[in-house]
C-alpha cells in the first residue's frame, strides 16, 4: 500500500515558523510568517513526526513494534500472524490469514488516504516474484538500466566479476581517469549489492580507490559490468519448504589490501536454505598471521549471529 501525502499527517511538536511562500504572500501583512501545524516535505522533523503517526495508530489496534527494527509491526491472533513493514510512505504486509490483510487495510484506510497496489512485485528497486514454491528477489531491471547508462550494452560478457591477478593496488604510476564517472559507477554497483553478494567483494575493493582512480581500477570496474551483462537476473531464492535453522559461514582474505595490508572479513547467514544476511568488510586491525585474521572473521560472524538471534 502507498500513503498519499504521508508527511502531511505528521503533527509538529516544536514551534516552527516559515516565511510566506512565493506567490502566496499576504499584501497587507508582508512581514508575517506562518506557524507550522503539520510537517512539510523537506523539513528535518518530518520523517520522525510521520513515523510517530502510523506507530500510534497501529499500537492502538493491537500491533506490537519491533524491538530492533522500529518500522516493523507484528500482530498475532491465535495461531495466525501478520507482519507490517513501513518504509516512509510505502507499506508492505503479509499474513498467514488473508482476513487479517483485509482487516489491516481497513484499519489503515480509516486514518490515512491510501492506494492499494496489490501483490508486491517491485519495491525499492527490488523485483519480487512470488510462486507456490517460494519467492525470488532480484534487481534485473536495475542491472539493465545501469548497463545501458554506462554503455555496456554491446560489451562482451565476463564469466567472473574480477580477475585473480593482478591484485588491485594504489597504482601510483598509473594514468588517472575521470573521478566523477568512476564514483558514479561505484555508487550504482553499491546499490546492487542489496541482492548480489557475488559482486560485493570486488565492489568493495574498487571502492577503496575512489579518491584517485587509475586505468587499472576502471578496468576492474568495467569487468564487473561485463559480468553483470552475462548474469543480469541472478538473485535471492527463498524456498517455501525449508527449515528455520540458523547457519553461518565466514572466511578471510589475509593481508589482501595492498594499501595497508589489512585483511578482509566475509560472512553470510542462512535460515535453512534461505540466505538472509551477508557481509564484506576490511578489518580494523592489521593481523600478523592467517590464524589471527580468521579469529577476527569468526568473532565478527558470531556477533552477527548473536544479534540475529536477539
Amino acid at each position: 500500500m502507498d500513503v498519499k501525502t504521508a508527511f502531511l499527517y505528521g503533527k509538529v511538536k516544536e514551534e516552527i515558523y516559515v516565511c510566506q511562500p512565493p506567490g502566496f504572500e499576504d499584501s497587507e501583512h508582508s512581514d508575517y510568517v506562518y506557524k507550522l501545524d503539520k510537517a512539510l516535505y523537506g523539513l528535518h522533523q518530518a520523517p520522525r513526526d510521520w513515523y510517530a503517526t502510523p506507530t500510534d495508530h497501529l499500537l492502538a489496534h493491537g500491533y506490537t513494534r519491533g524491538a530492533i527494527d522500529q518500522t516493523l509491526f507484528v500482530r498475532k491472533v491465535d495461531k495466525d500472524l501478520i507482519l507490517v513493514q513501513i518504509y516512509v510512505d510505502d507499506i508492505i504486509f503479509g499474513s498467514t490469514n488473508e482476513e487479517q490483510c483485509t482487516e489491516f487495510r481497513k484499519v489503515m484506510e480509516k486514518k490515512f488516504e491510501m492506494s492499494a497496489l496489490g501483490e508486491m512485485t517491485f519495491f525499492l528497486g527490488l523485483q519480487v516474484k512470488q510462486s507456490s514454491d517460494g519467492i525470488l528477489i532480484h534487481q534485473g531491471k536495475y542491472v539493465d538500466d545501469i548497463i545501458a547508462k554506462f554503455k555496456f550494452t554491446d560489451a562482451q560478457a565476463a564469466s567472473t566479476p574480477m580477475a585473480a591477478r593482478p591484485v588491485l593496488d594504489a597504482d601510483t604510476n598509473g594514468v588517472a581517469v575521470d573521478q566523477k564517472q568512476y564514483r558514479s559507477m561505484i555508487g550504482s554497483l553499491m546499490y546492487l549489492t542489496a541482492s548480489r553478494l557475488d559482486i560485493m567483494f570486488v565492489v568493495c575493493q574498487c571502492a577503496r580507490y575512489q579518491a584517485n582512480p587509475k586505468i587499472s581500477h576502471l578496468t576492474a570496474v568495467k569487468r564487473i559490468f561485463r559480468y553483470l551483462k552475462g548474469k543480469p537476473r541472478h538473485g535471492l531464492w527463498y524456498p517455501k519448504e525449508s527449515s528455520f535453522d540458523l547457519y553461518a559461514f565466514c572466511d578471510g582474505d589475509y593481508g589482501g589490501c595492498q594499501l595497508d595490508k589489512k585483511s578482509t572479513s566475509g560472512g553470510c547467514q542462512f535460515l535453512g536454505d534461505r540466505l538472509i544476511s551477508w557481509q564484506c568488510k576490511k578489518q580494523h586491525t592489521v593481523s600478523t598471521s592467517t590464524a589471527e585474521a580468521e579469529y577476527v572473521v569468526a568473532s565478527a560472524c558470531c556477533s552477527q549471529v548473536i544479534w540475529m538471534q536477539h
